[in-house]
């Protein structure tokens, strides 16, 4: 008998832990684990109904069984005289009430049978047991975490102390950020320190949005920084851009200072920062519409963009090196103005690596990305080469060339000089489509026009020629970005040996 009810609770277990997942039979349930007294069994299972002794009194049972439930005699087999015991096969066919014969009561009393209490037992000890093992097993991943928490927070604190000398209270941005390039660690302060930064910036004012994010000016320690939030669902943008500006020795005069990455929980949703140094002219794009530039602040601008876009294309070889980067979204809004009148490189989060190891970019599989406007005719009529890391450098390339025409066009010469205009802003709308840019760009084969009183001023002949060739349709002929930067160094030479 001990055998029978050891193999029972066996069963039940398992006919607990699985029969509410498979509905196939609804039967009478008369145990307090029921719920509105129905229970459900799997195919090819059965409804129980019973009826046995207990202190004298008949009991009946009801519930469900499973098939190999059914193969035992236990369940559906039963003598007339001192129990009953039968399975039947549809829904609710256990509801009928059976008796035992009245002249074999006592004896079947005296024989015993399986009372509510037995039952009870049956079913509910297993389930606490099952509940046991669950707490159990909860209590020790609790405990391994709180272990794994301890050696992160002592190894926090650890890095913490070897950056006290970075977090010094005399320390201004510049410091740190030269802190940071001379390290060896990359173009990034340790992520403890950058955590420190981010959460004592006090945001002061919007200074615009973009398209991941808004972007604020902040202070840190008195000194203005620019941060560009983003929300949670463009997390793997924010962990990009933040990556990218880590790349070990990125950090360049002419791309954006990068200072911290942060995530932070305003009680409501978590903010993603991106934190960079602030430039007050704002972008490209906003300082000329603002102001015209002279001739002098023209070759300077384009100048530090041409270094900036060559830092990023150039591979550095060695242990401390540094890959070759393309942008993917060259414009003039992505071109910050500093306050010496030179250009830094922003906006990173569409940027993409080249392992010259293995010849591998790691590129999304969305290879249209960028804006529109800026895109050249390669992306434009999707013949670009993805597997070219070259073909990506090009693109960049059409795209400053488009930003040097924005820049010439609003440089003022002899007292002429005209209002900001975006590029094709006469041949596609305010806001074209890939086929309105197409249809310019790769059918008429149409380029932004470069000024006839241009060949007039030496700089700005220089630039509609670097135009013409940064902007041509066969992408192997444009110009390289060191090219350009050599070609407009030597334009700076003439004009100091001129004064």
């Amino acid at each position: 008998m001990s055998r029978v009810r050891y193999y029972t609770v066996e069963t039940t277990l398992i006919f607990l832990s699985f029969a509410h997942l498979i509905s196939a039979l609804k039967c009478v349930c008369q145990f307090p684990v029921c719920e509105n007294s129905i229970c459900e069994t799997g195919p090819d299972g059965a409804c129980w109904n019973s009826v046995t002794l207990n202190n004298g009194k008949e009991e009946a049972g009801k519930y469900c069984v499973s098939p190999s439930e059914m193969k035992a005699q236990f369940y559906c087999h039963g003598s007339n005289n001192y129990s009953k015991r039968n399975c039947c096969f549809t829904d609710f066919c256990n509801n009928e009430t059976l008796h035992l014969n009245p002249e074999r009561a006592a004896e079947a009393s005296a024989e015993g049978g399986w009372g509510r209490a037995e039952l009870l037992a049956v079913i509910l000890v297993p389930s606490c047991l099952l509940c046991l093992a669950i707490l159990t097993g909860v209590c020790v991943m609790h405990s391994q975490r709180c272990a794994a928490y301890g050696r992160r927070h002592r190894q926090d604190v650890e890095e913490a102390l070897d950056d006290q000398s970075l977090m010094a209270p005399d320390k201004c941005l510049k410091e740190l950020m030269y802190d940071m390039s001379t390290s060896g660690s990359g173009s990034g302060l340790p992520l403890l320190v950058q955590r420190t930064i981010a959460r004592a910036i006090v945001l002061q004012e919007s200074i615009g949005k973009g398209r991941f994010g808004e972007v604020w000016r902040g202070k840190w320690r008195g000194e203005d920084v620019a941060v560009k939030i983003f929300s949670s669902r463009d997390e793997r943008s924010w962990f990009r851009e933040a990556e990218i500006y880590q790349t070990i020795m990125l950090r360049h005069e002419n791309i954006l200072g990068f200072i911290a990455a942060d995530n932070k929980d305003n009680g409501s949703w978590t903010q993603l920062w991106l934190v960079s140094e602030y430039h007050e002219h704002g972008s490209l794009y906003d300082y000329l519409n603002r102001y015209t530039v002279s001739v002098e602040g023209m070759v300077v601008l384009a100048l530090s963009m041409a270094s900036g876009l060559a830092h990023l294309h150039m591979e550095i070889i060695g242990t401390q090196g540094k890959p070759a980067i393309a942008h993917r979204d060259i414009k003039s809004k992505n071109i910050l103005v500093k306050k010496n009148g030179t250009a830094v490189i922003a906006d990173l989060g569409l940027a993409v690596k080249h392992d010259s190891s293995s010849n591998t970019i790691d590129i999304p599989a969305n290879h249209r990305v960028g804006t529109k406007r800026y895109m050249a005719p390669e992306i434009l009529d999707d013949t670009i080469n993805m597997n070219s890391f070259e073909s990506f450098k090009r693109a960049d390339i059409y795209s400053l060339g488009l930003v040097f025409w924005e820049l010439a066009r609003r440089c003022s010469f002899r007292g002429i000089e005209e209002d900001y205009q975006l590029p094709y802003y006469d041949q596609v709308p305010s806001d074209p489509s890939i086929d309105d840019m197409r249809k310019v760009v790769c059918e008429q084969k149409l380029r932004p026009n470069v000024p006839n009183q241009w060949q007039s001023c030496e700089a700005l002949r220089v630039m509609g020629k670097l135009i013409r060739e940064c902007c041509y349709a066969n992408s192997a002929a444009r110009l390289t970005a060191l090219r350009v930067k050599k070609t407009i160094s030597q334009v700076v030479v003439t004009k100091d040996i001129k004064d």
